[in-house]
Parts: structure tokens; C-alpha cells; sequence
């Protein structure tokens, strides 16, 4: 069954599967103006990538139906029925919400089949989906999230949507040698330590000195295209947002990072890199965008303040003080003022933001999220973390999302807790304590 999942993902993404009418199983259809006119809700059946902006084929409609729920096909075998529940009542959905469902047959027929087992009975299909182009909505900003099936017709040379303007690159990021890169990545990707750009002993970003050398070292200038990938989403972030820092203009992450690919059964190579040239000169001053990193002073600045939202990427645990969430910092506690803006399960984790094949989650549920923490698009927004990684990744989403003024406060909690003068927090507490 699983094999079959993927291949019917596969075609979807190369733009293989057309969006037929369902059949004598699901006939009841409805428009989205009847839909709205009985409060119901529309469900996106297809992958992430093109609910976010992504069209299926070159002169395919781009993006999602108005306030449309992404809830898609591929995610199914790894969702229970509890979580599929959860999912449902998180969105509000009660068994008596009118449903209409877009994608592909397949895909519809396969979502239908799971809500109704959970007790969702009116479940149609959408009969005007993605034909209105002027009402679809989008990522402002879904080519940095870019999807393994764009890798792979990009490199055959292939014309593709948001094409990279120049040269490009595609890079794997991770911690340490490259152990499982040797074994299998995708076919021509260079390879970042992260230890190339960050250091202790508060594992923050190196100098711009160092940052230049490095750049120079893997043949990146200012307008060379990175496209990054990790086996963990935040290393690649990590790397992609300190590029941003230095003046890299265009910098994107595969969505779902390395199992995104290997699940696409795309192409694999194994061996070590191939030789870079490396490039003479970056072309443009570093940093190029000094914004987007703030010091502890800068991010001391940005507590207690309507206008701004100092925001701690950090699972609840670590938030509230019960672990620091890392072997080599012993200070439990939160910066005092800090709005908590979700991770995950623990401090390598980030479920909070990942939909259930490791993809980012919808940026309305993740705005959601983040506004009963009263952190606003409109605001001037610093992430932090522990060291930085998951920092990176939210910084890298709110980017995408089209949030404006974001910059990740790379000292962390590290750095923070490493100053007694600086405030602290533990406990539990709520979004007023913040304000």
C-alpha cells in the first residue's frame, strides 16, 4: 500500500493526474458560494506543496480555494483515526459540517473514506474548484518552499514555475561528516557542515570573515540560487537563514527536507562531493541583510512591546522551566517577556509546525497559533531557541508566509542564560504574561 501511495504522489506532483469528476460513489457536488451559503468547509485533498502556491503543471491555477483546509490524500496511512478526529475538531468540524472535498478522484475518495469512518457524514465534492483563478490563495512567498519533483525537472533542464534566475545549487546540510550523505543523496548536491557556519562556544553564527570564506569556499555569490536540504528541516534553516544574513538574495529549502525526496523514490547518488570552484568574490558586501540576525541587547529591546514579539521556539517543557532541553546548557527557565511560539515534543523535535509527512503545516494554522500568543504578522518578530535551529525553521515559514520584519535572535537561550542580569522565567503561565 505504501509504494502505491507514493507513486500516486509522484504522478500528482509531475502534473500526471487531472482533476476528474468523482464517481457514482461521491455524487453529490456543491459550489463553493452553496457551501458558504451552509457554513461548511472546503478541504484541499491534494500535497502541501500545491495547496501553498505550487501549480501542478506550468499553466495550471495556483494555490487553494478561500479558506480551505489542506488535509491531504499521501498523510493518510500515517494519521489513526484518533489523530484524524483530532484534526477534525481542531478545525472546528463537527459531524454535521457540510464538506466538500477537491483533488483528484483518488485522493477525494480516499479522504471521504477516512471522515466518514470518524463519523463525518456530509461529505461532497467541490464542483467549481480551481476555476476561478482570481479567488485561489497562496503562500506570498511558496517558491522557497520548493518540492522534490521541482529538484528533479530542474536539473534535467526542464522548464519549471519560479525558476532560479542565474546559477543555482543544491546543498545537504547536516551536523558533523557526512555519514549519511556518503550513503545516498540527491544527485549532485553539495555538502555544509553546520559546523561551517556556527561555532562555540554559544554555537552562534560564525564572523562575517569566516561566513565570506565559506561561501567562497562552495562557489556561492550573492545571486547564485542555494537550494537546501537536511535529513532534519532545521539544519538546512539554519544554513538558509544565515545565507539570507550574509546577502545570499535567493535561498529555498526542500519542504519535508531529505524524506520528502527519498518518499518521491526520486533519483539517489552515493560518494563524497563533487570538487566546487570556488567562486572570487561574493559580488556585494556581507552581511547583505543585518537585519535578520538580532544581539541579546537588540532582543531585550523587543520585550513587553505591542509593536514587537521576542518569540520562543522551545517545546512547553522547556518554556516553563522543567528541562533546559540540551545536555550542555544547565540553565532551566525562559527569557521573562518572551511569547511562546511552539515547537515540538522536546528540543529536536518541531510537530507543532509540521504537517504529517514533515512538510510545514498551513500558514493560517500556524498564524493561529501564534496570534492567541499575540505575535503578529505586523510586528517586529525575533525567534530564538536554544541555539538557533529551530529558530531558523520558524524564520524560514514566517518568510514564506510574507511576514515582513522577522529575524532570529541567534544567541538563544544559550547566550541568555549564560548573563544572571538577565531576566527569568519558570512555571506555567499564559500569553498576558507577556504583554
Amino acid at each position: 500500500m505504501k509504494r502505491v501511495s507514493q507513486l500516486t504522489a509522484l504522478a500528482l506532483l509531475c502534473g500526471l493526474a487531472s482533476f476528474p469528476s468523482l464517481s457514482a460513489d461521491m455524487p453529490h457536488t456543491l459550489t463553493l458560494a452553496q457551501l458558504q451559503a451552509q457554513h461548511g468547509a472546503v478541504i484541499d485533498t491534494r500535497v502541501s506543496a500545491f495547496y501553498n502556491g505550487w501549480p501542478q503543471t506550468l499553466s495550471a491555477s495556483s494555490g487553494h480555494e478561500p479558506a480551505a483546509l489542506n488535509l491531504s490524500a499521501t498523510w493518510l496511512s500515517a494519521m489513526s483515526d484518533e489523530q484524524i478526529g483530532s484534526w477534525a475538531k481542531q478545525h472546528q468540524l463537527t459531524t454535521d459540517t457540510a464538506i466538500a472535498l477537491y483533488g483528484s478522484d483518488a485522493e477525494n475518495q480516499a479522504v471521504k473514506a477516512r471522515l466518514e469512518k470518524a463519523g463525518y457524514a456530509r461529505v461532497s465534492r467541490l464542483s467549481d474548484a480551481l476555476q476561478v483563478p482570481d479567488r485561489l490563495q497562496r503562500l506570498p512567498h511558496f517558491e522557497q518552499l520548493v518540492y522534490p519533483q521541482w529538484i528533479h525537472q530542474l536539473q534535467q533542464g526542464k522548464q519549471v514555475t519560479a525558476a532560479p534566475a542565474g546559477s543555482w545549487k543544491v546543498i545537504e546540510a547536516a551536523w558533523g561528516a557526512p555519514k549519511f550523505y556518503l550513503l545516498s543523496h540527491i544527485p549532485g548536491a553539495g555538502y555544509i557542515d553546520t559546523n561551517e557556519v556556527e561555532s562555540e562556544p554559544l554555537w552562534n553564527k560564525v564572523s562575517d570573515d569566516k561566513l565570506k570564506a565559506l561561501l567562497a569556499k562552495h562557489g556561492i555569490r550573492h545571486d547564485t540560487t542555494v537550494i537546501l536540504y537536511g535529513r532534519d528541516v532545521y539544519a538546512a534553516a539554519r544554513v538558509a537563514q544565515i545565507m539570507l544574513y550574509a546577502g545570499v538574495k535567493d535561498v529555498r529549502i526542500l519542504d519535508g527536507g531529505w524524506k520528502a525526496w527519498s518518499d518521491a523514490n526520486l533519483p539517489v547518488e552515493r560518494g563524497t562531493p563533487e570538487k566546487v570552484k570556488p567562486a572570487p568574490d561574493f559580488g556585494a558586501p556581507i552581511p547583505g541583510q543585518p537585519q535578520l540576525m538580532v544581539d541579546m541587547e537588540q532582543a531585550r529591546g523587543m520585550l513587553h512591546r505591542q509593536d514587537a514579539s521576542l518569540v520562543s521556539i522551545r517545546s512547553w517543557p522547556e518554556f516553563i522551566g522543567e528541562t533546559s532541553g540540551y545536555s550542555y546548557i544547565k540553565p532551566k527557565g525562559e527569557i521573562a517577556g518572551a511569547r511562546w511560539g511552539h515547537a515540538g515534543s522536546d528540543a529536536t523535535h518541531m510537530e507543532d509546525f509540521h504537517n504529517p509527512d514533515g512538510t510545514m503545516r498551513s500558514a493560517a494554522d500556524i498564524a493561529a497559533m501564534w496570534k492567541t500568543w499575540n505575535i503578529l504578522p505586523e510586528q517586529h518578530v525575533a525567534f530564538y531557541c536554544g541555539t538557533g535551529w529551530r529558530a531558523s525553521e520558524t524564520f524560514m515559514y514566517a518568510r514564506a508566509m510574507g511576514w515582513q520584519n522577522v529575524a532570529v535572535y541567534d544567541g538563544g537561550w544559550y547566550e541568555w542564560s549564560s548573563h544572571p542580569q538577565n531576566p527569568v522565567s519558570t512555571g506555567a503561565r499564559g500569553p498576558e504574561t507577556s504583554r
